[in-house]
């Protein structure tokens, strides 16, 4: 009788748990094409100096560059060097045993972030194309149920991620490119919008970032979804484009982005205390003056003959990725020594973990969870 009696406790206990963890919320952010190096090291100096990338390297010196590591660190993004390194976890630091990587072969943009957000590999997917996604994504596969039903939201400035979640098969909510915000999320919706035209954005499929988190934070105080994807992307064209200077700028206000979200998320019935907070990249880069602003396997190079000539073994390290995470869910131990390459991919299992839910239930094949770094 007493051990039926303490069956049933366990088993009344395990339910609560998993009531508890059903409940939590997970917001992901990912910053397009932040190298570790920059995460873990803060400003590159050889690079800050280069007048090639810099136009004025006395100014940018003065901003970004320390002599200590770590006061370099914290000066380009302060809130995942200082609030995340304290009350959560870092994953990436390559010069002191934390690794972490892509899974796909390609180390480029479209197939990250579907191997981020599906938790498995699509080699098939192996170009930045608008083309629809044949794998669905957590967020599709979350979405499907009742209890997900409009609970499930992307904010991209990237222009292809309708595709990446393939809005027209998903019916997730996503909100891309230049889209603009529903007038009756925000009282600032129609001046946002206006600017967001008014505006000119660098490049022609990617907008500023700052609209990109605006509109997200509004949806999320508005509609409280679960489960939040914000893809921030000005970093990785500023590098594509060679400039040093604007990468670390951008940089530093994602961190501060970041702070702002960590904060609104503390500060809000529903998200306080019941929240965690993911963030990280699709890729890595070069890690030199020649290739820093590039990105792409030796695989993936052999299929242009620019490419091939130019980078005959692909751009070495751009598959090194890293991970920042804080939250109810979350060991707070810092930088995480790792005995093994954790992967890209792992990241979806993960988030689903979180939520309590089974990932190999909805997805047999996803990647298993990250976890070292749960409670």
């Amino acid at each position: 009788m007493k051990v039926i009696a303490k069956l049933a406790v366990i088993g009344c206990t395990l339910m609560v748990s998993h009531i508890v963890k059903a409940s939590d919320n997970v917001v992901l952010v990912t910053l397009d094409g932040v190298r570790w190096q920059e995460v873990f090291n803060g400003a590159d100096k050889k690079l800050l100096a280069n007048p090639d990338f810099v136009k004025q390297p006395e100014q940018l010196k003065q901003q970004f560059w320390r002599d200590d590591k770590h006061a370099r660190q914290a000066q380009l993004m302060p809130f995942i060097s200082n609030t995340i390194a304290q009350h959560g976890v870092l994953i990436g630091d390559r010069e002191n045993g934390s690794t972490m990587s892509v899974s796909n072969p390609w180390y480029f943009s479209y197939p990250g972030y579907s191997e981020i957000l599906t938790g498995s590999v699509d080699e098939a997917i192996n170009s930045n194309d608008k083309t629809p996604n044949p794998n669905k994504t957590i967020l599709e596969r979350l979405e499907q149920r009742a209890d997900y039903k409009n609970k499930t939201a992307l904010f991209g400035s990237w222009d292809v991620f309708p595709f990446i979640v393939n809005t027209k098969r998903s019916d997730v909510y996503v909100n891309a490119g230049f889209m603009p915000i529903e007038a009756d999320l925000l009282a600032d919706a129609p001046l946002l919008n206006a600017l967001q035209q008014e505006i000119p954005s660098p490049w022609h499929n990617v907008r500023l970032d700052s609209f990109t988190y605006r509109f997200a934070k509004a949806y999320m105080l508005a509609k409280k979804p679960k489960l939040l994807v914000i893809s921030l992307g000005e970093t990785d064209d500023f590098a594509h484009d060679g400039h040093y200077d604007h990468y670390l700028q951008s940089a530093k206000q994602s961190d501060a982005f970041i702070k702002d979200l960590w904060q609104t998320i503390q500060t809000t019935p529903g998200y306080k205390n019941n929240t965690t907070l993911i963030i990280t990249t699709d890729h890595g880069r070069g890690s030199n003056a020649n290739d820093w602003q590039h990105h792409s396997s030796k695989q993936a190079m052999a299929k242009s003959e620019q490419g091939r000539k130019a980078f005959p073994e692909g751009i070495i390290g751009s598959e090194h990725i890293w991970l920042a995470a804080i939250g109810p869910d979350i060991k707070p131990q810092g930088l995480l020594k790792t005995t093994t390459e954790l992967k890209q991919a792992q990241v979806a299992a993960t988030i689903l973990t979180v939520l309590g839910e089974n990932p190999k239930q909805l997805n047999p094949a996803m990647a298993d969870a990250i976890d070292e770094i749960l409670k």
